[in-house]
């Protein structure tokens, strides 16, 4: 590839034309896992995990073994490392450098992987910093919309729910300008409005969005429906009450989303969508079970990209 990550802990650093390679990549290997099972032979991924994960945790370990590698987890670094002993996180993953060819990191705090980043040699992945970014799920995302589309260009986007502490609905929307004529709709209760920052970052980039409270009028418009939950752990008791419940992917409504339209999520889904089981697995509207079996794909070809 010729743009070669160094690492990944920001979406911007994902250029249009190496999305676009990733893409590819994510495709040779699904098609032919075999062909690509030891590319990554006697590499180490270390992967440790400041806050809770099933997904992202499971797919990374996965994906480093099917490309031939090895994986070491610490899944509650909190209280499992010597984090619990005081060990600051500069000093733990100038340790773990020693013993890996990558780091893979999840921490609470904002610009966790950016500052690990600057004291290793090796590559780390930003698996979620707190309320900042979760690169790699962006990635997986405008995959599956690729993948569900066959383009991402000229899409419309609404994403709904937590937009104040969603790093995933962040991470997109970095993602989403560098495709031409998306447009966003923000859909949150007014406390849990996305962020100027990044209305910032898409008035500068020539992105349309726009903000409403209805979601019912909203999810007949669009392409792709992006919901989120409301994240109860990174809020207070008083914000959570005034946010939960407040949109509910339903049966009722469900009606009212196109036909050709798609629905997302990052997962876990909880009170957000309350569909049965029965629609989950046989609409072909309900995408995000395939949009997480994606994140296999597009992390092996990330590790593939930053180590073979």
């Amino acid at each position: 590839m010729r743009n070669k990550l160094p690492n990944l802990v920001r979406s911007q650093q994902l250029s249009r034309e190496l999305l676009e390679e990733l893409f590819t990549l994510s495709e040779k290997i699904r098609k032919n896992e075999s062909k690509y099972s030891t590319s990554l032979k006697g590499k180490m991924m270390d992967i440790i995990f400041y806050e809770s994960s099933t997904r992202t945790r499971k797919s990374f370990e996965v994906a480093m073994k099917m490309l031939g590698g090895q994986a070491t987890v610490t899944e509650n670094a909190k209280e499992f490392s010597s984090a619990a002993k005081g060990e600051t996180l500069e000093d733990t993953v100038r340790v773990i450098e020693a013993y890996s060819d990558i780091i893979v990191l999840r921490h609470p705090d904002l610009g966790s992987s950016e500052l690990a980043s600057k004291l290793v040699d090796i590559p780390v992945i930003n698996a979620g910093d707190g309320k900042g970014q979760h690169p790699t799920q962006a990635l997986l995302d405008v995959y599956t919309i690729w993948k569900e589309f066959g383009k991402v260009d000229g899409l419309r986007v609404a994403m709904i729910g937590d937009l104040a502490n969603g790093r995933t609905v962040r991470s997109l929307a970095y993602l989403s300008a560098k495709f031409n004529k998306m447009e966003l709709t923000f859909v949150s209760p007014p406390n849990l409005n996305i962020g100027n920052d990044i209305k910032s970052y898409l008035i500068e980039h020539n992105l349309p969005f726009t903000e409403e409270n209805d979601f019912n009028s909203v999810i007949p418009e669009v392409d792709v429906i992006y919901m989120t939950r409301i994240q109860k752990e990174r809020m207070s008791p008083e914000d959570y009450n005034k946010s939960k419940g407040k949109y509910i992917l339903n049966q009722k409504n469900l009606k009212l989303v196109r036909k050709d339209a798609r629905i997302l999520h990052p997962l876990p889904h909880v009170e957000e969508i309350s569909l049965p089981i029965t629609i989950e697995e046989n609409d072909p509207r309900v995408a995000y079970f395939r949009q997480a079996e994606n994140g296999l794909y597009t992390r092996m070809a990330l590790l593939h990209h930053l180590l073979a």
